[in-house]
């Protein structure tokens, strides 16, 4: 954790919690405040975290990155768990909310702001609270609920109109919200710049009336595990880059399928990936 005194300008902001994920190896660090912190600061960015964390494992895989908490007991706790069925995912333990005062007085201009929770922890007035910067969401945890057993649903987002309203681009997948292909297209009436990702199909982007599929290159999947996370934050940073949706887009593709090729945040992209999907064209 950083002392606010030492702390430095940024340039890519993200609130959310990191999170404990239980697997059969242990507790393994998770949680789109890390995937995406780590790919931002792949691609070159200075970058800091504002979360919620316990301290029950340490952070050395973020030992390069500024992490400011607010104080909790417990961390966010996530299970999966694997049926005939399906995925179905647990939620253990909420860490607090985060609201604007937990974010430094230094922070608050970052150029590139991405608010990722997981567990409906980011208050919904912090996307007004950036006028000054590009405000990307991925509202994956905005978009669950759980019952008292934990378990985890999808669940409904009253304050979609008015967020996706305030930002720059938002990022979801289709298990977001559970295949709902009505519902994808309301949020993409309301936002600047949609893009869906779709697993190993790839993703689409809404955008200015016009919808793109962008397909990722064949890969042996070992764990998708912050693909999601990943794709947003090449995402946004390219589209800040860029300008150009579209480029940010296929950017992403490409990069993000790289990360299931590994396990854990070791599927963080490395230079060498990043360097050849910055060399490609659409």
């Amino acid at each position: 954790m950083q002392h606010l005194a030492l702390l430095e300008s940024i340039d890519y902001l993200i609130i959310g919690h990191l999170t404990c994920d239980l697997t059969p190896q242990g507790i393994r660090l998770g949680g789109t405040a890390a995937f995406s912190a780590l790919t931002a600061k792949a691609l070159g960015l200075r970058v800091g975290i504002v979360t919620a964390w316990g301290n029950e494992i340490p952070l050395a895989p973020l030992k390069d990155i500024a992490v400011v908490s607010f104080p909790t007991e417990h961390s966010t706790t996530f299970e999966n768990q694997y049926t005939p069925a399906g995925r179905v995912q647990f939620i253990h333990h909420v860490a607090p909310k985060l609201d604007f005062h937990v974010v430094p007085d230094v922070w608050r201009q970052a150029p590139i702001v991405h608010l990722g929770p997981v567990a409906q922890e980011v208050e919904s007035g912090m996307a007004r609270r950036f006028p000054n910067s590009f405000l990307g969401l991925t509202p994956q945890g905005w978009l669950r609920e759980w019952h008292s057993d934990g378990r985890i649903y999808p669940g409904e987002w009253p304050e979609a109109a008015f967020m996706l309203q305030q930002a720059g681009a938002a990022v979801i997948s289709v298990e977001d919200v559970d295949g709902d292909e009505e519902r994808i297209e309301e949020m993409a009436t309301y936002c600047r710049a949609l893009a869906v990702t779709e697993a190993s199909h790839g993703a689409r982007l809404y955008w200015n009336g016009d919808v793109r599929r962008f397909r990722p290159p064949a890969v042996p999947e070992v764990d998708a595990t912050g693909a999601g996370d990943i794709f947003a934050a090449a995402f946004f940073s390219r589209l800040y880059t860029t300008r150009d949706p579209w480029e940010a887009a296929r950017f992403a593709t490409q990069l993000s399928a790289y990360s299931v090729t590994r396990s854990g945040l070791e599927s963080v992209p490395t230079s060498q990936e990043i360097k050849e999907c910055l060399s490609e064209v659409i």
